[in-house]
């Protein structure tokens, strides 16, 4: 029995810094690809191939589908919000001039407003501990934030850009729980597919009725759409779904803390960015404060 589970409990332990070095790249993706297409239109193509291969996968693995017709009316409304409600948000008002790293900023706001109704909605007990880390989360993200600011001057905010950047704020902190509540007990493969047939479902209209369908396919983008359908939509996604299988909500959310300076930190490799010492310091705290809410007893994570 020992020998069997190792595997499970190597994975809980490793897949959390593994999610936060993917997910951090989906801003990266964005960067890469939007000059070149729109946004509804990028994300429904990789909508697409992600249905396709997962379709595959979940065939040629033999997993089992989804048996009632409300698991995947759940599985829709969690793919509406994680996928659709989220990315569509965060890529919108990317494409609209919103910086990616004051987009991210906004939407790492869902730790808080996860733990607040977590408590309410699921029944978890946040201790004073992953308050603490929470907090100092928070200060890290905008610490590395507030860097860029300096360097770059204030960002233009328009109601558009910054409604949209609020969606995907709450569009992810509810998609998370609404997971957590209706999903934990689905199969990993054939729930996530049945996600991402709600996310299309919203995309494609989307994308069909205000957008020009202009592409111009250059290597970037292609790079991009590779990378954001294999590594983001299948692999990542795979992990959160696991995650919050694994973990309470509170504790997964504070994971995407660490996306923003992580992401900072990949800009500046890949694009020279500056990175000073203020965002350094930001790095730290918001990996202090993840630290105290990820290892927590488990015993205080629930009533």
């Amino acid at each position: 029995m020992k020998n069997q589970t190792t595997p499970t409990v190597h994975l809980t332990t490793s897949a959390p810094l593994l999610f936060v070095l993917l997910w951090s790249t989906g801003f990266i993706g964005a960067r890469f690809g939007l000059p070149y297409i729109e946004p509804f239109t990028f994300l429904s193509i990789r909508f697409g191939l992600v249905l396709l291969l997962l379709g595959m996968l979940t065939i040629i693995l033999r997993q089992p589908w989804l048996s009632q017709p409300s698991a995947y009316g759940h599985s829709a409304v969690v793919g509406i919000l994680l996928h659709s409600g989220y990315l569509g948000g965060v890529f919108f008002a990317i494409d609209s001039g919103m910086p990616a790293g004051l987009t991210a900023l906004i939407v790492s706001l869902q730790p808080i407003l996860t733990a607040l109704v977590s408590q309410w909605m699921l029944g978890e007990h946040i201790a004073w501990r992953q308050w603490l880390g929470l907090g100092l989360g928070l200060v890290g993200v905008a610490a590395v934030i507030g860097d860029k600011i300096m360097v770059a001057g204030p960002p233009i905010i328009t109601p558009v850009t910054l409604g949209s950047a609020i969606i995907a704020l709450l569009a992810t902190t509810t998609g998370t729980l609404y997971q957590k509540r209706f999903g934990t007990g689905l199969p990993l493969l054939s729930g996530t597919w049945a996600q991402y047939v709600g996310a299309l479902a919203v995309t494609g209209p989307l994308a069909l009725l205000i957008e020009t369908h202009t592409i111009e396919w250059r290597v970037e983008l292609i790079g991009a759409l590779l990378w954001l359908t294999l590594v983001l939509s299948i692999g990542a996604i795979l992990l959160l779904m696991f995650l919050i299988r694994a973990r309470s909500a509170a504790r997964v959310s504070s994971l995407f803390y660490l996306v923003p300076p992580v992401t900072a930190l990949e800009a500046w490799i890949l694009f020279g960015e500056r990175l000073g010492l203020c965002a350094l310091g930001g790095l730290i705290v918001a990996s202090i404060g993840v630290a105290l809410v990820v290892t927590t007893s488990p015993t205080t994570q629930s009533r």
